[in-house]
């Protein structure tokens, strides 16, 4: 048993929202009780004490739509790589270098990647990957990592024609492998989806097939005009906008992720209503890619369930969170739009999507609720409380303050070291794999300064 506390304790439970010294007892995975730090100490005198040390003890962040396969990428330049547009993207990038990852290589990246999301307070992730390399086995692998580093996972593996039939095949059957197993073994921290890559690289018989393995089993996960590329695509191949497309074929419905529907009409958001399909917004990923603005203000006004991803452009919430804000504004030419809509998207929301796969209840500390919580190192110099907390979180925190990061009761980082992780042999592990990695793409080795 742990208490946490000596912090200024904000929980997100509306009916107990700040405690100026206060702090949660934790016992196996979940919270017992939240209070003031003197009760607590003096209630439970044998539970092992953890000091925030005056910092702010908050729920766990949970990114909802993330690419461990891209982990290894943070510095690369690949030779020849120059591009002036979205499919330039992908092509040159992201399938370059997924076809060139290996089960050693998607191992290293989710352990890069998980181990980032400690650092940065993100204890619950929803992922998809893509590693044509090597299929078989990759979302296992993933969630060994996920495993072994304690953070709550739900993987999908991104099915796509791009590669070939025996490809498609190979990536079908990934995904419908893996959630056999989630359904078999039923780990409260692990959960499975179907991923599709995009609508531009899918085939209706690729969609049938997708469907018959998933069996109606779980959701889907998948990237939805993302870029016009998508939407001309549909239009032209076959004469349908995206979402109408993927309502055809059954893959709408409350537990399947649109990723970006940065081009969507009015028509395709009010089926996306209709059938509870959630969104999930990737603001940086969106504006480096040159692809436009999620339209945010619409799918919130209509009641959609709309989140807050990544798409690993960060593993920071907060980074991500800001960009989502000043996006917004700047889109609509409006100073005072998007502050609700892109709050409630990661403080609220991602937690209801969380439930969507999760057993236990997310984003909010109080008796019960998973014990996923977090202290961030700040001190504030103007007045603080749960009512103007969202406004300290977006001009006065990064990820990067995080001190303490607890998972499902389990301490994974304690002062900023990691609790139980030799770091730095990690680190040799993951630069070595990387290293790897680089030499292929670019058809080289690097040495030890990185030189090729």
């Amino acid at each position: 048993m742990y208490i946490l506390a000596n912090g200024r304790l904000i929980t997100r439970d509306p009916s107990n929202g700040y405690i100026k010294d206060g702090g949660v007892v934790i016992d196996g995975t979940k919270i017992k009780e939240v209070g003031e730090t003197a009760a607590l100490r003096e209630k439970y005198p044998e539970a092992e004490f953890i000091d925030a040390k005056g910092g702010v003890i908050m729920p766990a962040f949970i990114n909802a739509h993330t690419h461990i396969y891209s982990a290894l990428a943070r510095g690369l330049s690949i030779k020849g790589y120059n591009a002036d547009n979205f499919y330039d993207v992908l092509d040159g990038q992201w399938w370059a270098i997924d076809r060139k990852l290996m089960l050693g290589g998607t191992r290293a990246s989710a352990d890069a990647l998980f181990i980032d999301c400690i650092k940065q307070g993100v204890t619950t992730v929803f992922d998809h990957h893509a590693s044509y390399g090597e299929i078989p086995g990759s979302l296992h692998t993933i969630a060994e990592s996920a495993k072994k580093f304690g953070i709550r996972s739900c993987l999908c593996y991104e099915v796509s024609d791009r590669d070939g039939e025996e490809k498609c095949l190979q990536a079908i059957q990934e995904n419908a492998d893996f959630i056999t197993e989630c359904e078999k073994n039923r780990d409260p921290m692990l959960a499975a989806m179907f991923g599709g890559h995009a609508l531009f690289t899918i085939s209706d018989k690729t969609f049938d097939r997708m469907v018959e393995a998933n069996n109606g089993r779980t959701g889907f996960h998948i990237h939805v005009s993302e870029g016009m590329n998508d939407v001309y695509d549909s239009l032209q191949n076959y004469g349908r906008r995206p979402v109408q497309r993927l309502q055809d074929h059954g893959i709408l419905g409350p537990k399947t992720i649109l990723g970006h529907c940065i081009h969507v009409n009015s028509a395709e958001i009010e089926i996306i209503k209709s059938t509870g399909t959630m969104v999930v917004n990737n603001p940086e990923s969106n504006m480096g890619n040159a692809v436009g603005t999620c339209p945010v203000l619409p799918l919130y006004k209509n009641g959609i369930l709309l989140g807050l991803g990544t798409d690993a452009y960060t593993n920071d919430m907060l980074e991500s969170i800001k960009v989502a804000l000043i996006a917004q504004k700047q889109n609509a030419c409006l100073p005072n739009v998007g502050w609700c809509e892109v709050t409630d998207m990661l403080f609220k929301n991602n937690a209801r999507i969380g439930a969507k796969y999760f057993p236990d209840e997310l984003g909010v500390l109080k008796a019960g609720a998973a014990a996923d919580v977090i202290v961030m190192d700040y001190k504030p110099f103007t007045p603080f409380s749960d009512a103007n907390i969202d406004g300290h979180i977006l001009f006065g925190m990064t990820g990067r303050q995080c001190q303490t990061t607890i998972a499902n009761g389990k301490l994974l980082m304690k002062d900023r070291e990691l609790v139980g992780i030799d770091e730095e042999a990690e680190n040799a592990h993951i630069l070595e794999q990387s290293e790897k990695l680089w030499g292929d793409l670019n058809h080289c080795r690097y040495n030890a300064d990185g030189e090729c």
